[in-house]
């Protein structure tokens, strides 16, 4: 992300879950705006702001987009493996938008008409077996096979719906937002913008700050000057 005038402590960790990719927690120590980067998997999000407690559950990002964030807030966030989805909560109504689920009490929100306590960063295990055990969290597993690049016994049209119904996107886009994601961790570890344009697959430099651009809201000589390379 790209901050402004906002300043975040963040952190994350591994689960021990074959649905999750990553854990992660954050805390905004002042008030402000910040860029939010395109992001190829969905995730739920929980915050905390002056007593109150929320779920949200965000889609897939095709593009980068500002967001504000209160002085205060802590989030604790479950981003989900691609092919990780809810039947019952199709992603692709969620691309580029987020649902927050009604609250049931101090401390529990309505999912699929019961109540569950909220999760926090420690354990996130317990809430995604739950939601596994009761239906409401499935694997499909075409997605990996797709992303890898495997033969399928299926005809295109089935594959191809199958992928956009596991992950609200098409392979094209998944694709092009992780190369993006890819290029910006490059130049953020001070990679140079040309080796960046050829370690990550561009066509050129002009290809290269478009993707970023759409994808991550920076050139490419931001994110190096960001992270003091220039």
């Amino acid at each position: 992300m790209e901050t402004t005038d906002i300043k975040f402590i963040f952190e994350e960790r591994a689960a021990d879950s074959p649905f999750v990719e990553t854990i992660w927690r954050t805390q905004s120590e002042r008030a402000g705006t910040f860029t939010s980067a395109a992001v190829s998997h969905w995730e739920m999000v929980v915050a905390h702001y002056q007593g109150e407690t929320s779920l949200t559950v965000r889609g897939p990002e095709t593009e980068a987009m500002p967001a504000l964030c209160p002085e205060g807030t802590e989030f604790f966030g479950i981003q989900f493996k691609l092919g990780t989805f809810m039947p019952h909560l199709p992603v692709s109504n969620l691309v580029n938008d987020s649902l927050t689920l009604p609250q049931a009490a101090r401390k529990s929100f309505w999912l699929y008409s019961n109540a569950w306590q909220f999760p926090n960063y420690e354990n996130v295990e317990n809430f995604v077996d739950r939601m596994a055990r009761d239906g409401l969290l499935v694997y499909e597993p075409i997605v990996e096979t797709v992303l890898q690049n495997q033969g399928q016994e299926l005809s295109l049209r089935s594959i191809q719906r199958r992928f956009l119904r596991a992950t609200g996107l098409t392979h094209g886009t998944v694709q092009q937002i992780e190369r993006a994601r890819q290029a910006a961790k490059l130049l953020a570890q001070g990679v140079s913008i040309l080796d960046t344009v050829d370690l990550a697959g561009y066509a050129d430099q002009p290809h290269l700050t478009r993707s970023l651009k759409r994808f991550m809201g920076q050139t490419p000589a931001q994110i190096l000057r960001e992270n003091g390379f220039a």
